[in-house]
């Protein structure tokens, strides 16, 4: 199935649980070499209970599956996260474009500096490296960078 038969859409509180469960996959199949932090438990409640409710989050919809998941905190993109199996399909283009949509003026994400799929991704898309870290702020303790993106004007 292509892209183009998935649906974005806002999430609801039903889709907390499986947008966790896509944000678990594809976490353990990107980052094999970085700690999660939380326990499966703690992510998927702070889905249901932080993500979900709290923030613009979107949904990358197929048939009744939820394949990806997209969080917006005002010009932060906090999460973009696919099922592995829809890597390299448009899937993160399509949202990218929603976030730019979203947040026309720019925007600002952190990644982790091991996260080179992500980073090329990311530059791909405009976003420029503005910063770098030791990951002591972080849940991970994992060097991490931060990434800006603002419109051509």
């Amino acid at each position: 199935m292509n892209s183009d038969a998935v649906v974005l859409r806002r999430a609801g509180s039903a889709d907390a649980f499986p947008a966790a469960d896509v944000w678990l996959r594809s976490f353990n199949a990107a980052l094999p070499s970085v700690r999660c932090a939380h326990s499966d438990a703690e992510v998927r409640d702070w889905f249901l209970r932080v993500l979900v409710p709290r923030y613009e989050t979107w949904v990358a919809v197929t048939g009744d599956r939820v394949v990806g998941v997209l969080v917006l905190n005002g010009v932060e993109l906090k999460q973009l996260y696919l099922d592995p199996a829809w890597r390299g399909r448009g899937l993160g283009d399509r949202f990218m474009a929603l976030a730019k949509q979203e947040q026309p003026d720019g925007l600002t994400l952190w990644t982790f500096q091991v996260n080179m799929p992500a980073r090329r991704f990311y530059e791909r898309h405009g976003f420029i490296e503005a910063e770098r870290t030791d990951g002591r702020r972080n849940d991970e303790r994992e060097p991490d960078v931060r990434y800006v993106w603002q419109p051509h004007t």
